[in-house]
């Protein structure tokens, strides 16, 4: 795994739902909480940190930082699933 190249792709992936956001928060102002409301759960960023933690020592030792840069992506992604809450209806 070449690991700047594994950086660049987080990266990548990453700013699609930025990019998504900002365009949203110019159409509509105040609109860009919602998406990232997942950053204020404690339990979310829990499971976050915990999955990073893992991913990351586990990864780290063989594939280096493009290891912990998809292990950072993947605890963004925990913490979104966590914070899912139920539809009302």
């Amino acid at each position: 795994m070449n690991g700047p190249a594994s950086v660049w792709t987080v990266a990548i992936v990453v700013a699609a739902p930025v990019i998504r956001t900002a365009l949203a928060e110019l159409r509509r102002p105040g609109s860009a909480r919602a998406p990232w409301a997942f950053a204020t759960n404690a339990r979310a960023l829990t499971a976050a940190a915990l999955s990073t933690a893992v991913l990351g020592l586990v990864g780290m030792p063989t594939y280096g930082y493009g290891a912990a840069a998809w292990a950072l992506l993947a605890g963004a992604l925990v913490a979104l699933i966590v914070d899912q809450r139920p539809s009302g209806g």
